[in-house]
């Protein structure tokens, strides 16, 4: 039997400022503040401990903030201590996650916002569906260089179209 779908709860991002980037994400992107920024240390009680059952110990300390998107999925943002840039913000060869998407039917305007606040345009804006469907969708970086896509549409209605031609 073939399990039902799962709900999608939270993505949690690395960040070089979690003050900046909670500014970044709240107020370009529109996510709203569900907890603002904490200061979680190794020696924290249960949360100190559930930490280092996650990162092992020696972690030190981590701030860190929710929050979430218009559909309510959770955007958890960390800031740990020595933390670094990657050499590869995109390593898309790989093996686990390296983007995320977000959807907003006025991309472009989101786009100039992003790039505004100090992202990036990783390549043009491109149609899906040229001359059918008004489908785009647009790599960026946020200012802290993690990379995500806009959608115009939601995924669904984006590849129920099926294949690429």
């Amino acid at each position: 039997m073939t399990p039902a779908p799962r709900a999608f709860s939270h993505i949690g991002l690395s960040v070089p400022d979690l003050d900046a980037a909670v500014r970044f994400y709240s107020e370009v992107m529109g996510f709203y503040r569900v907890m603002q920024p904490t200061q979680v240390k190794e020696d924290d009680g249960d949360i100190g401990q559930m930490c280092t059952d996650v990162f092992g110990p020696g972690w030190n300390s981590l701030r860190i903030a929710h929050l979430a998107t218009a559909d309510r999925i959770g955007f958890e943002l960390f800031e740990f201590d020595g933390n670094e840039a990657p050499e590869d913000n995109l390593p898309f060869r790989r093996h686990g996650t390296f983007h995320f998407a977000i959807q907003d039917p006025d991309l472009e305007g989101l786009l100039a916002r992003i790039v505004a606040a100090g992202g990036k345009q990783r390549m043009p804006v491109r149609e899906y569906f040229p001359d059918e469907k008004p489908y785009r969708m647009v790599y960026v970086e946020d200012p802290f260089g993690i990379v995500f896509e806009i959608y115009s549409h939601s995924y669904e209605l984006t590849y129920s179209a099926g294949a690429y031609s």
